[in-house]
């Protein structure tokens, strides 16, 4: 019974890491937009990474951020590699897999100590120690 527990522990625990559902800025405009009402929830297991896109025209400087597939999105970043330049008619298009990273860029901080321990590890410790009092 304590076996079957904490299997249907684990389970709920790790299986709502399945659906996987990331935030981006979606917007097409001149400001680099990054107001709240700009945010949008991606498709789940779909749109997996937020893409930006810069293009430099006659008017000044264009943003096009949206939510899309990592396929898609890391084809068309590659294919217009060539055409980022940061001059007139320049398109730079970037992708990122974290929430809101197509935001505008954030100032440099400095890296953690190397102490710092991964995000993931305190509820894999969790998880480990219940599983320890549970069997033992």
């Amino acid at each position: 019974m304590r076996l079957r527990t904490v299997s249907a522990l684990l389970m709920s625990l790790l299986g709502s890491g399945l659906a996987l559902q990331i935030q981006c800025y979606q917007c097409e405009m001149t400001d680099d937009c990054a107001a709240p009402e700009f945010i949008v929830n991606c498709t789940v297991n779909v749109q997996d990474m937020c893409q930006k896109e810069v293009l430099v025209n006659d008017d000044g400087i264009l943003y096009r951020k949206s939510c899309a597939s990592s396929s898609a999105c890391l084809i068309s970043s590659s294919g217009y590699q060539q055409f980022c330049t940061g001059k007139l008619h320049s398109v730079c298009i970037s992708c990122c897999s974290t929430p809101l990273c197509n935001g505008p860029r954030q100032k440099r901080r400095p890296l953690p100590s190397s102490g710092a321990a991964p995000a993931g590890l305190p509820l894999l410790m969790l998880v480990l120690l219940l599983l320890d009092s549970i069997l033992c």
